[in-house]
C-alpha cells in the first residue's frame, strides 16, 4: 500500500487549481537556497522555503509579423499574458490561504532595480529549479515543448509542497536565437550572454517608440521548443 504524504497530497491539489486556471505550465520549486537573493524584507524571505511557478503559452500566432524587433502586437499580447499571471498568481494565492497558510503573488513582470533588469526574484530561476525548463542560450527560460514562448509568475508560499527537480537537458545544437538575435548578444556558450548589448537594444526600441517598455521577442520567436509550428 503507498502513503500518500501531506506534501504530495497539497502538491496534486493545488496543481489541480492552478490547471483549472487554465496555467499552462505548474512546477514547484525549493527556494531555500536562493531566498537570500529576493528583493524583499530579511523576515519575508525566511518566512518561505517553496515557490509555485506558473507559466502561460504565448500564442504562435502573435510572432508572424515579428522580424528584426517588437510589435505592438507583440507588446499587447505579452501585456494581456502578464495580466492573466498576476491574476492566477492571485487566486492561487487566495485558495492557499484559504486552507490556512500563507502565499505572496510575486507580479509576472514588475522590474525594481531598471539597470540590472530585476524584479523581486528571478521567475527565470524558479522556474528552471521548479522543473519547467532549462537556461538557453538566449538567457531565458527554455522549455522542451513550447520553447521560450511561455511567460511566468511565481508564487512563494509556506505550504508543505513536493519539490520538483530541474531538468537534465539543454540547447544542445540548436543555435536559431543565436542567428536572429538583432543586438547580437547570444553566443555560442550560455555563460557568454551579452547582458548589456541586450538592455541597450530593448532601450533602443523603446526610445524609438516601437514599443513602451523594454521588450523585444526575436529570440522568443526563434526559440519555439519541440512542437511543430
Amino acid at each position: 500500500m503507498t502513503l500518500v504524504t501531506e506534501e504530495k497530497k497539497n502538491t496534486e491539489s493545488i496543481k489541480k487549481f492552478a490547471l483549472d486556471l487554465d496555467a499552462s505550465l505548474f512546477g514547484v520549486a525549493d527556494v531555500t537556497e536562493i531566498r537570500d537573493e529576493f528583493f524583499l524584507d530579511e523576515k519575508v524571505r525566511q518566512k518561505y522555503n517553496r515557490a509555485i511557478s506558473l507559466g502561460k503559452r504565448l500564442l504562435n500566432s502573435v510572432f508572424d509579423d515579428i522580424k528584426d524587433k517588437p510589435t505592438p502586437l507583440y507588446f499587447h499580447h505579452y501585456r494581456q499574458l502578464n495580466f492573466f499571471l498576476d491574476r492566477a498568481a492571485f487566486l492561487l494565492s487566495s485558495h492557499i490561504q484559504d486552507l490556512g497558510y500563507d502565499a505572496l503573488p510575486i507580479p509576472a513582470s514588475q522590474i525594481l532595480d531598471w539597470e540590472d533588469q530585476k524584479g523581486h526574484l528571478s521567475h527565470k530561476k524558479v522556474g528552471y529549479l521548479a522543473g519547467l525548463g532549462w537556461i538557453g542560450l538566449n538567457n531565458l527560460l527554455v522549455h522542451p515543448d513550447f520553447g521560450a514562448r511561455f511567460r511566468l509568475v511565481t508564487v512563494l508560499t509556506d505550504i508543505p509542497l513536493e519539490a520538483d527537480k530541474p531538468l537534465r537537458a539543454g540547447c544542445e545544437e540548436c543555435m536559431k536565437c543565436l542567428e536572429t538575435c538583432p543586438a547580437h548578444a547570444i553566443k555560442e556558450k550560455r555563460e557568454d550572454f551579452d547582458h548589456r548589448a541586450c538592455f541597450e537594444k530593448l532601450k533602443e526600441f523603446r526610445n524609438k517608440r516601437i514599443v513602451s517598455q523594454y521588450i523585444c521577442g526575436v529570440c522568443v520567436k526563434a526559440c519555439s521548443g519541440t512542437e511543430p509550428v
